[in-house]
């Protein structure tokens, strides 16, 4: 299998080249990183017609995601360097919905990631004997954030998979650790369900966004600070959430 390695902000990613087969029963050995070529997930895209496309996301585990910021900011530069298709605007249709990817003058991409939703609303979630409050969003996926004082003291190893797979998650949740450092900038570290510690998150800096703006931290914009860099977050309200940052190829390869 042909293949190219992407990177979002750290969050890295396989996409086979075009028209290459992958099994999914694969996705694990592919994804390892002693044993196969090492990644956070492998992303499939199915071009449909015009600048329509499937963009189907699997973690390293194996599981299927239903929405990935970061991969999608890595498709739509896919798209346009393998000569999929006309333009630089795109209709990715996911398990959450369509998202639109659009890729900027600079070599940024700035996706439109839908609206936001609350799925459990403001919780309890209890950890190595500590009580935390956490923000529920639905960006697609689910997300719970958590508000900290010192974000880098957190044992992300250890409370991430933990509070992953609480009881008020049948389905598991992303986790994500955030603190107000400057007026409109967040510090975040995330626990990515499926996958573990990531670098960055898409989905999980916009609902960290929306979190904030709930708990009135924030105003309609903010820099989520990331250990891989930083994405910009914009949120209207009533309105979709748009996610901008950046996105580059790594290598290619054949396994």
């Amino acid at each position: 299998m042909k293949f190219s390695k992407w990177c979002g902000l750290g969050n890295d990613f396989i996409f086979p080249e075009p028209g290459e087969i992958v099994d999914v029963k694969d996705v694990p050995m592919l994804c390892d990183r002693r044993f196969g070529i090492g990644a956070d997930g492998v992303i499939l895209i199915v071009p449909k017609q015009g600048n329509d496309f499937e963009m189907k996301i699997y973690n390293s585990d194996g599981s299927q995601a239903a929405m990935c910021g970061n991969a999608t900011r890595c498709a739509a530069k896919y798209i346009v360097s393998r000569h999929l298709a006309a333009g630089n605007v795109f209709h990715l249709a996911t398990l959450s919905g369509v998202v639109t990817p659009e890729l900027l003058a600079d070599g940024n991409v700035r996706v439109n990631m839908g609206m936001p939703r609350d799925f459990l609303g403001e919780i309890k979630l209890k950890v190595d004997g500590q009580i935390f409050r956490a923000v529920t969003i639905s960006m697609g996926n689910p997300h719970a954030v958590i508000f900290v004082d010192d974000v880098e003291s957190c044992p992300l190893a250890k409370w991430g998979p933990v509070l992953e797979h609480d009881a008020l998650f049948p389905d598991r949740c992303n986790i994500e650790f955030a603190q107000i450092v400057a007026p409109g900038k967040i510090r975040m570290r995330v626990w990515e369900r499926g996958c573990g510690i990531t670098l960055a998150c898409g989905t999980g800096s916009c609902a960290t966004c929306v979190a904030a703006q709930q708990k009135n931290l924030v105003g309609e914009e903010a820099e989520i600070h990331l250990d891989g860099g930083i994405l910009k977050i914009a949120h209207r309200h009533d309105a979709a959430v748009f996610m901008t940052g950046a996105a580059n190829e790594i290598f290619k390869g054949e396994i």
